[in-house]
């Protein structure tokens, strides 16, 4: 319910794309939001109005002298009652031709009328725009986004891919699923604004023949939570993710590594552009000193191959103790030009709040969250334990999407960064 409270004015414009108009309808609805069905005449070539009645659970609007109640009033106003009270007017699909209407102020239809009367201050107007992928990249459409975008219209991105014509590449209108992504960041405060948060997530892999290896059970879910909920607070997040197939989140760059090292050496480049270094990764300690060339096969003795091993580098107490985490270890004067503000995790199986203080303390670091591994290695919950040199905080068991929402917020106090 990541939109509870929310008043989504969801309008539809002519083209195939309207069909995910219903998906992201239904997930609008599901995240707790109010939605109001807007179609133009085009609009209702492409899917009905009872199709977006059924899954918004009001009645679609579509004529300007339509005398059906809006919010309570019945006076062939509905382009001005419609977004009084409105969070947002989200446009999906926006095709090219509403958004050269948008640009030159045409309103010639109930849902240009109401992007053209809406208070400015108070209801965001939101594109995400579909068509072919020429008309897309034709230099008029380009010239009317760049002015949307100047006038304070907010214009998403466009998918690339197969379209309905047959051809291939951008124009084609963001799955619901991203749109929705896109829509809770886009009411999340932004607390991380200016800042660049460098992320480690999921297990590391340790060769000992070309088909065996040493691993953990971390799926990576934590850490995937915690990029999406720093880039939603607006920090630039690069994620450094070790061998798991979760989907990037929205807006995030991501790098894949394999094994510790791998991972050490991606954070040391990519920290010296960093503000803020989350080791949520459950890195291995210990890798094989020699990993064999070919796959190592019982012979039938009962002889076992002794392997031995040699510490994995240390990620988190290199950065923190580097000279910018030291410097940032008080949380002051950070920024990707000073300090690093480096926050530690720590995956026990026993005694969780004594060792996360001694970890705490030998790393360096001025925050480290705690959590029982065995408990939550890829699972879709978690609680967390955040331990500093002066207090111990706890988090109750939660999704790890709200917990790392509440990790982002608790990062952004510290750093005295809570207003937007």
């Amino acid at each position: 319910m990541e939109l509870a409270g929310k008043h989504i004015v969801l309008g539809l414009t002519g083209g195939i794309a309207a069909y995910k108009a219903a998906e992201l309808c239904r997930s609008l609805v599901k995240e707790g939001a109010t939605v109001q069905v807007v179609m133009t005449p085009s609009a209702e070539q492409f899917i009905t109005k009872v199709t977006m009645q059924a899954l918004s659970g009001r009645q679609v609007l579509g004529s300007q002298w339509d005398d059906t109640p809006v919010n309570g009033i019945a006076n062939n106003m509905p382009h001005i009652n419609a977004t009084r009270g409105a969070d947002a007017i989200v446009i999906a699909p926006c095709s090219a031709d509403f958004m050269a209407k948008l640009l030159h102020g045409r309103a010639d239809e109930l849902l240009s009328l109401m992007c053209l009367a809406r208070p400015i201050a108070e209801v965001t107007l939101i594109l995400a725009p579909a068509m072919n992928r020429e008309m897309w990249a034709n230099p008029a459409t380009q010239r009317n986004v760049a002015q949307l975008k100047a006038d304070g219209i907010t214009v998403l991105d466009v998918g690339e891919g197969d379209q309905a014509c047959g051809e291939v590449g951008d124009g084609r209108m963001l799955e619901a699923e991203e749109i929705l992504s896109d829509l809770i960041a886009f009411f999340t405060r932004k607390s991380l604004v200016g800042h660049s948060v460098l992320i480690t997530a999921g297990p590391t892999y340790e060769a000992i023949d070309p088909v065996r290896g040493i691993t953990n059970l971390s799926s990576g879910k934590m850490g995937f939570a915690i990029a999406r909920a720093a880039k939603e607070a607006g920090a630039d997040v690069t994620l450094i993710a070790g061998p798991v197939s979760l989907p990037t989140p929205r807006g995030v760059k991501r790098i894949n590594v394999k094994s510790a090292q791998n991972m050490f050496e991606a954070a040391i480049e990519y920290a010296k552009s960093a503000s803020i270094f989350i080791a949520s990764a459950a890195v291995a300690d210990w890798r094989p000193a020699r990993a064999a060339d070919q796959k190592l096969k019982k012979d039938g003795s009962g002889d076992v191959p002794q392997l031995s091993f040699v510490e994995n580098p240390d990620i988190l107490a290199t950065l923190a103790q580097s000279p910018r985490g030291k410097q940032g270890l008080n949380g002051v004067e950070i920024s990707v030009n000073a300090g690093l503000f480096c926050i530690g995790f720590a995956a026990e199986s026993e005694h969780l709040l004594a060792h996360a203080q001694v970890k705490r303390a030998r790393k360096g670091v001025p925050l480290l969250v705690g959590n029982i591994g065995h408990a939550t290695f890829g699972q879709d919950d978690n609680a967390l334990l955040l331990v500093d040199a002066h207090a111990v905080k706890e988090m109750p068991r939660a999704s790890k999407r709200e917990l790392a929402k509440q990790l982002i917020a608790d990062i952004a106090a510290r750093l005295g960064k809570t207003s937007a």
